[in-house]
């Protein structure tokens, strides 16, 4: 082993096989089953329906467009008061998916690349399948503040590939799943090799420059494929967890530190973007304010402060979050559409909303639970065989 091997290893890793560790056996449930030694890290499932919360509440306050339309008036003049904060409520899908780096490479440890490919499709699809059906039989029977989706759009969007196609999406906050599915590909890459320190290290290190060289040459195709607007959130995420596993170490708090740089600079486009949109002057000191504040807190999950929150309510938080996630845009607007003009809009806003996290607590039992099992079943049985061995070493008839 050179020197520069060794460099990337922390003193006392061991990290000479992709042997399952500590955070290896992840289940296709919250995706945040097990930390260093075992515990289960409650703080993420808290953190994840937090994010949730925010874009929520993001789209109910001050969002347009749907928005708008459900209240009869732009949706920022509902509750001035509020909007301040709910105008960066946006923020949550990019604290999803610094999550999302640390919750995959944490998942991942130990795995195969079946097994990898197997519990993304058992925790990404059931649910988004549901809320599919479920999204286009609500809109198909109250068309009051979107059109009946045609078949075939409905069809595509089940792939999850309808972005890249340019197939409108069934809801809006499904934009983000492709980005997940193009981190998840990358990541298998890693997995492929075997998750190991060293290619884990490499991985980030590479993705790292391949965006600063996408943000510079400005191609549509590296753009599409290494996702350089949010790629510095899952390479933290990623940085976070080696240190959760394995310690403090200067180069996993440089992957860290640098994608915090990149992600400062990022975010400063995306809230120019965000003040078109809401029409509204956001500041791009909050936003950066906001991003930071993110990182210090994964800083601390990866660091421990949080081992002693143990509250088991925390896990139900997390089985609530993607499907939240999925439904509460659309079916959200069409609650407050049908409730603004007989309640007060505080209580329009907190009675859809705890109808929606109802609504995902029944998706989740309903639906997710028994459709991942089915799914998961029929992924793990063996592939046919062809039974062209058989017949190559089979004997000549007589």
């Amino acid at each position: 082993m050179t020197l520069s091997d060794t460099a990337l290893i922390p003193a006392g890793t061991g990290d000479t096989t992709a042997a399952p560790g500590p955070g290896a056996g992840t289940g296709a449930g919250t995706g945040t089953k097990q930390g260093r030694g075992g515990q289960r890290l409650y703080a993420l499932d808290g953190l994840r329906l937090l994010a949730a919360l925010s874009v929520l509440f993001f789209h109910y306050l001050s969002r347009g467009g749907e928005a708008s339309d459900a209240w009869g008036q732009p949706s920022r003049e509902i509750l001035p008061s509020v909007t301040p904060f709910t105008d960066y409520g946006w923020l949550g899908v990019e604290f999803f998916f610094l999550i999302s780096g640390f919750v995959i490479c944490m998942s991942a440890w130990g795995r195969g690349l079946g097994q990898f490919f197997r519990s993304r499709i058992t925790r990404l699809y059931p649910a988004y399948w549901a809320a599919i059906v479920l999204l286009s039989v609500a809109t198909a029977v109250f068309p009051v503040l979107a059109h009946r989706p045609d078949v075939h759009r409905v069809l595509l969007n089940l792939t999850m590939l309808h972005e890249p196609l340019g197939t409108p999406a069934v809801s809006g906050v499904f934009w983000s799943l492709w980005v997940e599915l193009r981190f998840y590909l990358l990541f298998a890459l890693v997995v492929w090799r075997g998750v190991t320190y060293r290619s884990t290290v490499a991985f980030c290190c590479l993705w790292t420059v391949g965006t600063v060289i996408t943000h510079a040459a400005n191609d549509r195709l590296l753009n599409n494929l290494l996702v350089p607007t949010y790629s510095a959130y899952f390479i933290a995420g990623i940085g976070f967890y080696l240190i959760h596993r394995f310690g403090s170490h200067a180069m996993a708090w440089g992957i860290v530190g640098v994608s915090w740089l990149i992600a400062q600079e990022t975010v400063l486009a995306e809230t120019e973007r965000f003040s078109k949109i809401i029409h509204a002057d956001l500041s791009g000191g909050v936003a950066s304010a906001v991003v930071t504040a993110c990182f210090v807190v994964m800083a601390g999950v990866a660091l421990g402060w949080f081992r002693h929150l143990n509250w088991r309510r925390l896990t139900f938080a997390g089985t609530l979050t993607y499907p939240l996630y999925l439904v509460h845009e659309s079916l959200g607007h069409l609650m407050i559409y049908g409730l603004h003009d007989h309640l007060s809009p505080a209580t329009t806003v907190a009675a859809t909303t705890v109808a929606m996290l109802v609504l995902a607590w029944l998706l989740h039992v309903l639906a997710e639970k028994p459709l991942a099992r089915r799914l998961k079943r029929t992924l793990e049985r063996p592939l046919p065989s062809s039974g062209i061995g058989r017949r190559a070493n089979a004997q000549p008839p007589s």
